[in-house]
């Protein structure tokens, strides 16, 4: 699943090529795809003879703000989830449409955006100017501060730790406690952290948060800096592979030597996600 930084490469390119552009049209190919409004028809039509004025990501969510192209009054809100598999592409009409294509969204004659889709669960709305996305896009109103937010500060983050007994790991993937951090930056911001990830939240001294924050912060950023990580399906809106795998300090290097200190990189399955760490300079979980 893209993660914050795959998601925030996505919303600078989107930015980059689609503002005050009109869309006018569109092609539902997938009609599950639309969470909102109930039918294909209403969404096309909510849609049409808009212009895109802004693009917002929260966590792993983008919507964009919309006028009406006639009278530049605001004219709601489309929203994206890609969930697992979801690519936004770029592209020139003419280009032949990938079986996989659910959605697209004509923005003139000769370009569109192309909501693409392998397994399906990603998500599109359109949310009409008398309501704000996080009314419609529910799963967007529960999350926690952003990692970048001043919300997300070290005492915030301490109490949530301190009243919690599970693994860190785990814990720091709840959306509901930062938004955006997943499966890949958690395990890189334990490895900068020297933290295993098995040691029970409680259990970190307020020293060893401070640096999980900070490392969640910072390896996020260089992230971004990068345009993500490649994995199977991520890709740019311009059809583009990210550059941080290339650096990561433990995450997809199985049995590959640790970058500090050269011990064979372990992966375990915590809450059902592969988890990479180093034996050596992680330590003991403490448990």
């Amino acid at each position: 699943m893209p993660e914050l930084p795959e998601v925030e490469t996505v919303r600078r390119g989107l930015e980059k090529y689609t503002l005050d552009r009109a869309i006018t049209g569109t092609e539902v190919l997938l009609p599950r795809t639309i969470a909102h409004p109930d039918t294909p028809e209403e969404f096309s039509f909510g849609l049409r003879h808009t212009k895109i004025q802004t693009w917002h990501r929260r966590g792993k969510y983008l919507y964009a703000q919309l006028a009406s192209q006639a009278t530049q009054q605001q004219a709601g809100w489309l929203g994206v989830h890609l969930r697992m598999t979801g690519q936004l592409l770029w592209v020139e009409s003419s280009a032949e449409v990938h079986k996989h294509t659910r959605v697209r969204l004509f923005l003139g004659k000769e370009r569109e955006i192309r909501f693409v889709d392998q397994r399906t669960f990603g998500q599109m709305w359109w949310i009409p100017p008398s309501q704000q996305p996080g009314q419609v896009m529910t799963g967007m109103g529960k999350l926690g501060p952003e990692p970048f937010d001043p919300a997300f500060s070290i005492e915030y983050f301490a109490a949530k730790l301190q009243k919690s007994s599970r693994n860190i790991k785990t814990v720091i993937l709840d959306q509901n406690l930062v938004a955006g951090l997943g499966n890949i930056y958690a395990d890189e911001a334990l490895f900068m952290s020297r933290i295993h990830p098995e040691t029970p939240a409680n259990q970190l001294s307020l020293a060893q948060i401070e640096l999980l924050r900070e490392s969640a912060i910072n390896v996020l950023q260089t992230s971004i800096d990068s345009g993500g990580t490649t994995f199977s399906n991520y890709l740019s809106v311009e059809g583009t592979n990210g550059n941080y795998g290339g650096m990561a300090w433990v995450y997809n290097r199985t049995k590959q030597p640790c970058r500090v200190c050269g011990t064979p990189i372990s992966k375990m399955r915590l809450g059902g996600r592969g988890t990479h760490y180093c034996p050596q300079c992680q330590g003991s979980s403490g448990i």
